[in-house]
């Protein structure tokens, strides 16, 4: 028993020690793991969006990340004009280590979006999301020194270690965000949001007592789109910083769009740009091609690590993916522009 107790304490800290929430590259593309005041925030009846991010693959299988959400506005006439109430459902699963641990959440979250003025320019969005996680320690997949043998392989686990066990955790969390987004002339959109995950500090530890908390997220994220007078492009920029314990990331960068087939009711936009991410010093270059056709937002990065980790991964941070689906307004109301990037 004493030899279980202390196999699982030394994962938990190994584990626990690097501790942190999954995170995307393209964290514009992800909003309901960036802000829950992100809910409804867009200008459509229907938003799904998917993502993927496969970080160190030099590693074998470090980090595998995948989210889908869908949220939408409610009850628009009966809402105050330029109001818009949000609500929406995500899950996501992240796996570590070739599955050795695997997390699993389901998120439910709403959103109130107020207008500040009478022509829905300036808008308030405040936002809350409550989240179901389950966690898996497989031991199936975990050996330990006194099972190998002299032939080099590996002898059955004995009965106190947790090789050949599966360990589960459970909790539920609460998240808060903030959102303020303006437009100056009904093209631009420029804004800056604020959120708090794991307001609850909900108990995370394989031991079954509450030997490590979850430790809160704070995020600061902004940016703006920005047409480019004379032309059928834009400029956009966005920005990130989050602390999560010790763990501080901090995300720069931008993008140009041009409007490949000149059509503004239906325009079919190609993006280009770069984001630089910092830990401490610059761990990862991040460039991002994008593409909007039809309904469809399509993006794709590769970090190139740059970091001190460079020669275990290789210089290959991770691919990513990300696919939003809108379904367009189909009664003709007022467009403002909403965050973007």
């Amino acid at each position: 028993m004493k030899k279980i107790l202390l196999s699982l304490l030394f994962l938990s800290l190994i584990i626990n020690a690097g501790a942190q929430d999954p995170a995307f590259s393209q964290f514009f593309a992800s909003p309901l793991t960036l802000n829950p005041a992100l809910t409804g925030k867009f200008n459509g009846d229907v938003r799904a969006a998917g993502n993927y991010r496969n970080q160190w693959p030099a590693i074998n299988n470090a980090f595998i990340t995948s989210t889908v959400s869908v949220d939408m506005p409610i009850l628009r006439s009966r809402l105050p004009d330029n109001n818009t109430w949000g609500i929406g459902i995500m899950g996501m699963t992240d796996r570590t280590a070739d599955g050795i641990l695997t997390s699993n959440y389901i998120s439910f979250s709403t959103a109130y979006h107020l207008s500040v003025d009478e022509n829905g320019y300036q808008q308030l969005g405040l936002g809350f999301q409550g989240t179901y996680g389950t966690k898996m320690l497989d031991g199936t997949k975990l050996h330990f020194e006194d099972q190998l043998d002299q032939q080099g392989g590996w002898s059955l686990p004995s009965e106190e270690t947790i090789s050949g066990r599966q360990v589960n955790i459970n909790y539920f969390d609460m998240n808060f965000g903030l959102l303020y987004s303006v437009t100056t002339n009904g093209a631009n959109n420029y804004y800056v949001g604020t959120s708090l995950y794991h307001i609850n500090r909900p108990h995370e530890s394989f031991l079954g007592d509450d030997t490590y908390t979850l430790h809160p997220r704070f995020t600061v994220h902004g940016g703006f789109s920005q047409p480019i007078e004379g032309s059928t492009s834009y400029i956009h920029f966005s920005g990130l910083y989050s602390r999560q314990d010790n763990a501080t990331d901090v995300v720069l960068g931008g993008a140009w769009s041009v409007n490949v087939n000149n059509d503004n009711d239906n325009p079919t936009n190609f993006y280009a740009g770069s984001w630089v991410r910092f830990s401490n010093l610059i761990d990862a270059w991040i460039p991002y091609v994008g593409l909007d056709f039809g309904s469809f937002t399509l993006g794709l990065t590769y970090d190139v690590n740059v970091s001190s980790l460079k020669s275990a991964s290789e210089s290959r941070g991770g691919i990513e993916l990300s696919l939003i689906y809108i379904k367009k307004p189909g009664d003709g109301r007022k467009q403002v522009p909403c965050p973007k990037f």
